[in-house]
């Protein structure tokens, strides 16, 4: 760990507009640290070395020496990060995937010819056209269309199962996550199996820090069970969503239409989301809204999906840890979500109803 976090005096500069910078740890006995190593290896093998624009060195045994200052400057505490600066605007990268598939996405993004954003006429057409089509068929074409503008929100089996549809494609996309803070252990370990797993990066999206502060201090941490769970939602998950999709074109979520008769029943597999503050209707793809949870397993066992180890005590539908619990015999799967409130309600504010197209 870096040590010593007081203010920068003199850190490295550029003019350059875009810049990546990869900041080093050396040890005290001269040599590199280990996972700086591995993290060049990385970037070597992946044909992305060259894109460094400079190595800064952070000396255990110099707490002014460039690499210090910059790990002071961002609070960052472990080696190897990087500082990638592009069109005047600073991002700090502590993963070296991370860092990896960003590079990768926007080559990926740069060979792709220059589409106009899809009309909701023309998301209609796509509607019909890919209505009864087979969620890779679906996937291929999104992937094909948006690359990595095209991002899949995870959290549960069937979003896993797309990321394996996705992954054998060999096209590039995205995948957020959102923490709301409030998830079980078992999906967080989850999580890391799948970023493993796939060799992807999942951008992990926290709750706006004063909001959530501000409705615990007046609320507490358990109101939800008084009077519903729309205001927690709202603020751990719908919020955290809108940021996460700002820059994509399209998403891709795991909805089936039995997950929830209620709410769900006339899911399409191609709608326009125009609730997430675009300028234009983002594409919202559900490939999956006609398989069952059946078909879901069938794919699970049958490429060695990896699932949340939830999903063996019990839990078919999970969310955060205090609104979900296992499935009693012979309930439907949605009824262990938000199990006290009414049937009809029990959606958190993520999927809102497509907008019709316009005459």
């Amino acid at each position: 760990m870096f040590s010593g976090l007081a203010m920068l005096q003199q850190p490295p500069s550029s003019s350059k507009p875009d810049r990546l910078i990869m900041v080093k740890k050396r040890l005290a006995n001269g040599e590199p640290c280990g996972k700086c190593a591995d993290a060049e290896r990385t970037l070597r093998d992946r044909g992305l070395w060259s894109r460094i624009d400079e190595v800064i060195w952070a000396e255990e045994l110099d707490a002014e020496s460039p690499g210090m200052q910059l790990a002071r400057k961002h609070q960052v505490t472990l080696a190897p990060f990087y500082v990638r600066t592009v069109d005047g605007h600073e991002r700090v990268y502590t993963s070296t995937l991370k860092l990896v598939q960003d590079l990768q996405r926007a080559d990926a993004a740069a060979a792709l010819p220059s589409q106009a954003q899809p009309s909701l006429e023309e998301i209609a057409e796509l509607e019909a056209r890919f209505a009864d089509a087979e969620p890779e068929q679906i996937l291929r074409w999104a992937l094909e269309r948006f690359g990595p503008s095209c991002a899949i929100a995870f959290s549960g089996a069937e979003d896993v199962v797309l990321i394996d549809m996705a992954k054998r494609t060999e096209l590039p996309f995205s995948v957020f996550c959102l923490d709301t803070g409030r998830l079980h252990p078992e999906t967080y370990r989850f999580i890391d199996r799948v970023r493993n797993r796939y060799e992807i990066a999942i951008d992990l999206m926290a709750p706006d820090t004063r909001n959530l502060q501000a409705f615990v201090r007046q609320k507490g941490l358990f109101s939800f069970y008084e009077d519903g769970h729309h205001e927690c939602c709202g603020i751990r998950k719908v919020e955290p969503l809108r940021r996460a999709l700002a820059g994509y074109r399209a998403w891709v979520s795991g909805q089936r239409r039995d997950q929830s008769p209620a709410t769900r029943n006339r899911l399409a597999v191609i709608e326009a989301d125009s609730n997430q503050g675009a300028a234009s209707p983002l594409v919202k793809l559900n490939p999956l809204a006609g398989w069952t949870s059946a078909q879901v397993w069938e794919h699970i066992r049958a490429y060695g999906v990896p699932y949340n180890e939830l999903h063996d005590r019990g839990y078919v539908s999970i969310g955060c840890e205090p609104c979900t619990r296992p499935l009693r015999p012979g309930e439907h799967e949605r009824a262990a979500r938000w199990w006290w409130e009414d049937a009809t309600k029990r959606e958190c504010g993520l999927h809102v109803g497509p907008v019709p197209p316009t005459r």
